[in-house]
């Protein structure tokens, strides 16, 4: 026997979280499926995740700017400590690189004023680990940039989800999609489950659950992302540090729970996995460190590795599909889902709901074409 509902979701990360957020409040009865013990494990879990609204394509940046006030002034309730803090980030690089400095200062500038060219010397006195010749070409400062607390931010949105009726079964790995009636139905280890809306959030699965349910993908691209930890020097204090970032976007360092956190910025090419940290990739981002700054990794406190999934034009998809009725495709957040979250929610609980994109999103310029699945076949 199947349970009914209005919506299933698949998929219990930040996407999938955040539309039965906005689908349960709407009045939907909504089940969310997880096929781990724990949502999030995969992807959101291992973000480092920046509010930046400098970063990411046009639609992506409009996302991120619609974002901003739910992340900063959530509902009464939804968590007991801020999602968004302060950081920084510099943007900082050598003679060479300065005129891809001059360009990305121009394009930042102009949606986000408050951004700020820097000199040689004020990029030293601001980050003074940075050995002179890495930051011969100045920086971009970018004040604003704030750092974003996951595990908050996601715990809220399943909690305000569940508030409001909806459901959430765990260990429920999909095991078939298909057409019963006017309904999808959802074959799992934890039994079946109907609707006539059925959400595509499954993250680096996303093209395995449309061919699934005998819908075409939409070209995914699972990509592999290493991070690793480590111990500051001693006596330092780097609460205050900035992230700082290469302005070709070989490397980046932030301050992180007291230790100091490390990424290539590597993009692999992956199938869908528990992603494992590389140590090919840990070795090039501690030798790129090492040569732009005088910090030392003497030992690694963690190392970990996450799938970012993206499409051909690097821009969330959300939307119907056109050659299945109900089948509604939330993916492909790369590396922006947790930034656009608040508003990416907004828009899937709409779009799901068959209204249009809310007001204030359409006027910062994203369209439904620019979202929808049916710009990429």
């Amino acid at each position: 026997m199947s349970e009914r509902c209005d919506v299933v979701i698949v998929g219990g990360g930040i996407a999938g979280a955040g539309a039965g957020y906005a689908l349960a409040r709407d009045g939907k009865s909504v089940v969310l499926l997880e096929r781990e013990s724990q949502p999030g494990y995969h992807t959101t879990g291992r973000s480092a995740a920046l509010f930046a609204e400098t970063y990411g394509n046009a639609p992506i940046r409009a996302l991120t700017v619609a974002s901003r006030d739910f992340l900063m002034n959530p509902p009464a309730g939804f968590t007991d400590v801020p999602i968004l803090t302060p950081r920084g980030a510099l943007h900082i690089g050598s003679e060479q690189q300065a005129p891809h400095l001059d360009e990305a200062f121009a394009d930042m500038h102009r949606l986000v004023p408050s951004v700020r060219r820097l000199t040689a010397a004020e990029a030293l006195a601001l980050m003074p680990v940075m050995r002179p010749e890495a930051a011969s070409g100045g920086a971009l400062f970018e004040p604003d940039a704030m750092d974003i607390e996951v595990h908050a931010l996601h715990r809220g949105l399943l909690r305000g989800m569940t508030a409001a009726g909806g459901r959430m079964v765990t260990d429920a790995e999909v095991k078939g999609v298909g057409r019963a009636g006017s309904d999808w139905q959802v074959e799992t280890t934890q039994g079946s489950f109907s609707a006539p809306v059925v959400i595509n959030a499954a993250g680096a699965w996303a093209d395995a659950i449309a061919w699934m349910a005998g819908v075409p993908p939409i070209g995914l691209k699972p990509k592999r992302r290493t991070a690793v930890t480590f111990d500051p020097p001693a006596g330092t204090d780097i609460h205050r540090w900035p992230m700082v970032i290469d302005a070709d976007e070989e490397w980046y360092f932030k301050p992180d729970a007291g230790r100091i956190l490390l990424s290539p910025c590597d993009e692999t090419d992956s199938d869908p996995c528990d992603a494992q940290p590389d140590e090919m990739d840990i070795a090039i981002a501690i030798d790129r460190l090492e040569t732009a700054t005088t910090l030392q990794v003497r030992r690694l406190a963690a190392k970990w590795a996450g799938l970012r999934s993206f499409v051909s034009d690097r821009t969330v998809v959300a939307g119907f599909d056109a050659a299945a009725p109900g089948f509604f495709w939330l993916a492909a957040q790369g590396g922006y889902g947790i930034q656009t979250s608040a508003a990416m929610s907004r828009v899937a609980g709409a779009l799901a709901s068959g209204r249009t994109l809310p007001q204030d999103i359409l006027d910062l310029g994203v369209t439904e074409q620019d979202l929808s699945p049916t710009r990429l076949r």
